[in-house]
């Protein structure tokens, strides 16, 4: 259960100042993903739902705190009593930080966490607790957690994670949408194309092709420049980074394409 406490977190102040990129009062880095939606000023940049921090511990001076500093920081968030809550809650479309209690009644944090990954849900966590060890600690980490942080903690230090979670849910959903439309993509060939398509990406030449699959050296060429042109790459090199992204197994057979 939470003891309370929310360590150095400055009720309705903004901490350091410096922090969170994501608030919509801070200038972003240029190298900083571009994940607001589109605002008022019409910033074509700014596309995608908007980045959320959800908050999830039973103690509500915790979350009345919590909820007050990310407030401070231009987050948009939501906060839970207990992990059942948040799990009956449609999964946000976009960003998303969960910063979870580890000691709660029912689904504890460790419990929650491992109820995500069976969901196959892409939350970003950040434990914090009043109770924690290191062998916790390596647990969560293990499992995929941003960070681990004790109780009381530092107001700059949480937002930091939250920051951090935040960039790599983005980075996350980034590769997904990749990765679908690489495999949709791929999805227009034929098997025999397919075929083709994983020879040549292994550097083999036309006439390799055909002689590992018995076809004529002009039957490859047809093959390979059909598949080219369905899935727009001019080039071997920008084939195999389309295939890299879609994540296709190397060649075993031609039962599957994807």
């Amino acid at each position: 259960m939470g003891d309370g406490s929310v360590g150095n977190v400055n009720v309705g102040m903004r901490g350091d100042g410096s922090h969170a990129s994501f608030g919509r009062n801070t200038a972003a880095p240029s190298d900083a993903l571009s994940l607001h939606s589109a605002g008022k000023e019409g910033n074509s940049e700014m596309s995608g739902p908007t980045p959320f921090v959800f908050v999830i511990d039973d103690d509500e001076s915790v979350r009345r705190g919590l909820k007050r500093l990310l407030r401070s920081a231009d987050y948009e968030s939501e906060v839970f009593k207990s992990a059942s809550d948040f799990l009956a809650r449609p999964p946000h479309s976009g960003p998303a930080c969960v910063i979870v209690d580890v000691q709660m009644p029912g689904i504890d944090g460790i419990d929650f966490q491992q109820a995500l990954i069976q969901r196959r849900r892409e939350e970003q966590l950040v434990f914090i607790t009043g109770y924690g060890n290191i062998p916790m600690c390596a647990r969560v980490m293990k499992a995929g957690a941003v960070d681990f942080l004790p109780k009381p903690f530092k107001s700059r230090e949480l937002l930091k994670c939250v920051e951090h979670a935040l960039h790599r849910s983005a980075e996350q959903r980034r590769r997904a949408a990749e990765r679908y439309e690489a495999r949709r993509l791929l999805d227009l060939l034929t098997p025999r194309e397919f075929e083709v398509m994983q020879l040549v990406i292994r550097g083999m030449l036309n006439k390799q092709v055909g002689g590992e699959l018995g076809v004529a050296e002009k039957t490859v060429k047809v093959h390979r420049g059909r598949l080219m042109q369905k899935l727009g790459v001019t080039s071997v090199a920008e084939l195999v980074q389309l295939v890299q992204k879609a994540e296709v197994p190397a060649r075993a057979g031609s039962e599957t394409k994807v």
